[in-house]
């Protein structure tokens, strides 16, 4: 039976069960419960599977942008007992941030120069956001493991930064994208995109794959991607970087062993991808 906990303090359990932690901020799709079936292969049958459902105001540009995400705690709930997860934590701002959000004796970890490239440079202050509520989740639900999307690539090695150099004691693991039928990739925002825009998004992944078919250097990769990308979709970036993506890949790059990035905005939605720059690789 799937236990619903909203204080930080009732969370602790039996410190010789294994405990697989699954961050998330609701609005629960079936790239979700693929980290939530890795996490219970993690730790097996007689292991815990957490999971968080918080939005998380910090990472977001404007209250009105937190106002609009898609929240359902009722449904996110009844897809975490199917999935078997043990327990869910939903906690309230105030439990998270309970001097407020915007005082200035909050201390936040800051993410470096990876977060002021890509995602960061288009949403400064973001990663700090992240990090800090990520941090703070890990501290409240000690877990051995903890499971990340790789669509959210940069995301996910920020942690998987912040864990090794502060020492926190978990594993990070990525999980492959899940996608829909048309390869777009399985996103909490593509409820916003009407059935038009629907279409159009697909492209995205298309001009990734057909990057990624190209037998050449980073620059025919890239030509290739444009050439398919929908011309509806505004592009923030379509890059390729090092699979830690420490740096940007020289366009004379033959074959290429790192990540296609993308990022961009249909309609008001905004979208992002990303594949290993060479198939069968996961850098």
């Amino acid at each position: 039976m799937t236990k619903l906990i909203h204080v930080g303090s009732e969370l602790e359990g039996d410190s010789g069960v294994l405990r697989a932690f699954v961050p998330t901020m609701g609005s629960l799709h079936q790239g979700h419960l693929d980290l939530v079936d890795a996490a219970r292969a993690a730790v097996g049958p007689d292991g815990e599977v957490v999971m968080s459902i918080f939005v998380n105001p910090t990472q977001f540009g404007s209250a009105a942008d937190v106002s609009e995400y898609p929240q359902s705690l009722e449904s996110d709930f009844a897809k975490c007992e199917a999935s078997g997860v043990d327990v869910v934590f939903a906690p309230s701002v105030n439990d998270m941030f309970p001097e407020g959000t915007n005082s200035r004796q909050n201390i936040s970890v800051q993410p470096g120069p990876l977060g002021s490239v890509l995602e960061g440079a288009d949403r400064p202050g973001h990663f700090a956001g992240v990090l800090t509520v990520v941090a703070k989740l890990f501290n409240l639900t000690r877990p051995s493991v903890t499971f990340f999307g790789e669509k959210d690539y940069q995301q996910l090695m920020l942690i998987s930064q912040m864990v090794r150099q502060l020492n926190i004691p978990v594993t990070v693991i990525g999980v492959q994208s899940r996608r829909e039928s048309d390869g777009l990739a399985m996103s909490s925002r593509n409820v916003f995109l009407n059935p038009a825009q629907r279409l159009e998004a697909a492209s995205i992944s298309r001009a990734l794959f057909a990057a990624q078919d190209v037998q050449g250097n980073v620059n025919a990769q890239l030509a290739a991607a444009r050439a398919v990308l929908s011309g509806d979709i505004q592009t923030s970036y379509l890059v390729a970087m090092s699979g830690d993506l420490s740096r940007e890949l020289a366009g004379a790059d033959i074959d290429p062993d790192g990540r296609l990035l993308f990022a961009g905005v249909l309609g008001s939605t905004r979208l992002i991808d990303n594949v290993p720059s060479a198939k069968g690789k996961t850098p």
